[in-house]
C-alpha cells in the first residue's frame, strides 16, 4: 500500500475515455421541456474526472476521439480553459459524434436525455495509446463506458498493460452504461477480466453485481466479487453503496465509510467527483480511508451545483466544506439487503 501511495506523490494522470457536452436547462429546477435556455459544460466520465484532477491541483491528461466538428473542438477548447491536456484528443470524421447529454438540476422525477449514437469516443483504438508516456505518468485512469464497444475496448486492455509494464498504477472506474452493451452476459465477462488486471478498482453495488455474473441472485455475489479482487493485482477496491456510504477493501482488511448529507440539486456527477477527489487525496499522502472521505465530501459538493465538469472542487473548497459538514457513520436499515454487514 505504502508503495501505491508513493507511486501516486507525482499528481501525473491520464484519463481515458468520453468526454462530450452537458446540456443543463436553466435555472436550475427547469424541466427540459419547459426550457428556454441550456448553459454548457463539458461531461462525460473521462472529461470529468480530468477536470475534477485539475482543480484539485494535478497534472491530467485526457485520451479521447472527438467529432471533427464545432462541437468536438469545443469540447477540447473548454478542457484546455480548465488546464487539461488534450494532446491525445484525436480528431475522427465520418459520422462519428461527440456524446450529447442534456441533463437538468434537481432531484424530483430528474431526467437526462443521452445521445451517444456512432459516438466518436468509441473510435479510440490502440495506436491512440500506444504513444502515452506512461513512464512520468503516476496512475492510468479507464472509464469502463470505453469497454462496451470495439475498438475502444482493445484501447483499455491495451492502456492496462503498458501501464502496468512502465510501473504506473492502472485505475478502472466501473461507470458501467447498460444501453452501451450488447448484453449483461457480454459485460460480465468483460468487465471481470479488466478490473482483475487493475490495481485500483472503483464501482458501485450494480456494477459489481454485473461483473459477478449477478443477474438476479443474493446481493451478495457482487461484494463477494469485489473483495476477491484483492487477492489478485488489485490494492484497492472501492464498493460504493450510494446513499448508505461504501465499503473499502485493502490487503489489511475492510473499511465502512458514510457519506456527508447535503441538500442535493443533482443526482449526476457523484461517481466522476468521487473518483477525482479520491485519487487527488492519495495523491497528496492520505491514507486509504482519508482519501475515502475527501472524495465523498468532493462527490457532495458536486450534486449540489449544477453540471459536473464546472461543479467540481477546488481543496480549498473541500476544506471549508469538511469544516461546516460532519460525514455520516456508515448504517444500514435492519431490511437492508446488505444489513448483515
Amino acid at each position: 500500500m505504502e508503495g501505491l501511495i508513493e507511486r501516486l506523490s507525482g499528481r501525473r494522470f491520464i484519463s481515458i475515455g468520453r468526454a462530450g457536452i452537458d446540456f443543463c436547462p436553466e435555472p436550475p429546477g427547469t424541466r427540459i421541456e419547459d426550457a428556454t435556455s441550456f448553459s454548457a459544460h463539458i461531461g462525460g466520465s473521462a472529461g470529468n474526472i480530468a477536470v475534477a484532477l485539475v482543480k484539485q491541483g494535478c497534472q491530467a491528461e485526457l485520451v479521447t476521439c472527438v467529432s471533427d466538428d464545432a462541437i468536438g473542438r469545443f469540447t477540447t477548447r473548454t478542457l484546455e480553459k480548465f488546464g487539461v491536456g488534450t494532446t491525445y484528443c484525436r480528431v475522427v470524421g465520418g459520422e462519428a459524434r461527440n456524446t450529447l447529454a442534456v441533463a437538468e438540476s434537481r432531484l424530483e422525477n430528474y431526467q437526462a436525455v443521452i445521445y451517444r449514437n456512432g459516438a466518436a469516443d468509441f473510435q479510440m483504438n490502440t495506436d491512440d495509446v500506444e504513444s502515452l508516456d506512461y513512464e512520468n505518468t503516476n496512475a492510468v485512469i479507464l472509464s469502463g463506458t470505453a469497454l462496451a464497444a470495439e475498438p475502444s475496448r482493445a484501447a483499455i486492455f491495451r492502456a492496462i498493460t503498458l501501464a502496468r509494464q512502465a510501473g504506473s498504477s492502472a485505475v478502472i472506474d466501473m461507470d458501467y452504461r447498460p444501453y452501451s452493451w450488447t448484453s449483461a452476459e457480454e459485460a460480465a465477462d468483460v468487465y471481470s477480466r479488466a478490473v482483475a488486471e487493475c490495481d485500483i478498482v472503483i464501482g458501485n453495488d450494480v456494477e459489481f453485481d454485473v461483473a459477478a455474473g449477478n443477474t438476479g441472485g443474493s446481493p451478495q455475489q457482487g461484494l463477494d466479487f469485489a473483495r476477491s479482487l484483492i487477492s489478485g493485482q488489485a490494492s484497492v477496491v472501492v464498493y460504493k453503496m450510494g446513499e448508505f456510504g461504501s465499503i473499502t477493501f485493502t490487503e489489511s482488511g475492510s473499511h465502512k465509510n458514510g457519506i456527508y448529507k447535503v441538500d442535493a440539486l443533482k443526482p449526476a456527477g457523484a461517481g466522476d467527483g468521487f473518483l477525482g477527489g479520491f485519487m487527488a487525496g492519495l495523491s497528496n499522502g492520505l491514507s486509504v480511508d482519508e482519501a475515502v472521505r475527501y472524495g465523498s465530501a468532493s462527490a457532495a459538493i458536486v450534486v449540489s451545483r449544477v453540471a459536473c465538469s464546472t461543479a467540481m472542487p477546488t481543496p480549498d473548497e473541500i476544506e471549508e466544506f469538511t469544516r461546516s459538514h460532519a460525514i455520516e457513520p456508515f448504517s444500514l436499515g435492519e431490511d437492508h439487503a446488505y444489513s448483515s454487514l
